[in-house]
């Protein structure tokens, strides 16, 4: 095999679509500070050249990523440029897999079964043992290093927390009590996104927990128009929530005091019982309507 030394940016580089070797999230930090610290590669990827002129990094995947990371313009590289099977590209991967870091066995497993060539899976370097271990696995498993992720963190003043906590704990508590898991559509996620950035304008906000608070807070005034969904029920026996009905306004404490006496001269003649105590509104409404 024609192998020479090549200097090149690490952003041109493909990386593999299924890599066997994987880091984890601190594995690969570590790397990235030493290489950070040493200001170069201090091992070599291995690349090979394909038709369209691009190198591809069959070994050395993350040092690769760990350059980008650090931002370095150009790393060393060891390349062939003789036009390799899929096979002897796979095998060659495999065989390469010496640095720091762990072969997720379910991604080498499939990998290692991709490989039609008899001569490149003995290529590969697996032993027995190994193969014998891959038997065990079934199944693609996820590798922590293998996934692109990002933080997002939100961050409430005190006042806004307390809304933001009290509506996540009130749809924790009915998710408790449910067996199903139901999966929003992309459609949903949009049209979240378009209400955040309707609330942000209007308000003129940049904060997204401050325009999560405004939403909170424009749902909790309209939440009377809840009663949309079940006024044309026929279901008497259905529940809904009596926010939907007098909404999440609050009542002058005289008001309170009125309504509180009623419902406990209710419950002293037995009329209504502690879990319904809605039925003495309902009477007191029912009696109001008589009247009429």
């Amino acid at each position: 095999m024609n192998v020479f030394s090549i200097e090149i940016d690490p952003r041109e580089i493909k990386l593999l679509e299924m890599n066997a070797r994987y880091m984890t999230h601190e594995e690969f930090n570590r790397l990235v500070e030493n290489v950070r610290r040493d200001g170069q590669l201090t091992s070599t990827p291995f690349l090979c050249k394909e038709p369209d002129g691009t190198y591809l990094c069959l070994s050395g995947n993350h040092r690769t990523m760990a350059a980008i990371e650090v931002g370095l313009e150009k790393i060393c590289c060891l390349a062939t440029d003789e036009p390799l099977t899929q096979d002897q590209k796979v095998a060659i991967q495999l065989s390469h897999n010496a640095i720091s870091g762990q072969d997720d066995p379910a991604t080498l497993k499939l990998l290692y079964e991709s490989i039609l060539d008899t001569e490149m899976k003995k290529y590969s370097g697996l032993d027995d043992k190994t193969l014998e271990l891959l038997e065990q696995f079934s199944a693609v498993s996820i590798s922590e290093a293998n996934l692109t992720f990002q933080t997002l963190s939100i961050v409430f003043l005190p006042d806004e927390l307390e809304t933001a906590q009290k509506v996540i704990g009130e749809a924790l508590e009915r998710a408790k009590s449910s067996d199903s898991i139901y999966l929003a559509r992309f459609k949903e996620y949009d049209d979240w996104l378009d209400a955040q950035e309707t609330v942000s304008s209007a308000y003129n906000v940049h904060n997204v927990a401050t325009a999560i608070d405004l939403i909170l807070r424009v749902f909790s005034r309209n939440l009377a128009q809840c009663a949309e969904a079940w006024e044309d029920s026929d279901d008497d026996k259905r529940w809904v929530p009596i926010e939907s009905v007098i909404g999440r306004s609050k009542i002058p404490v005289g008001s309170a005091k009125i309504v509180r006496k009623a419902l406990d001269k209710m419950l002293g003649r037995q009329e209504v019982t502690g879990e319904n105590l809605f039925q003495g509104l309902e009477y007191m409404a029912a009696d109001y309507l008589a009247g009429e």
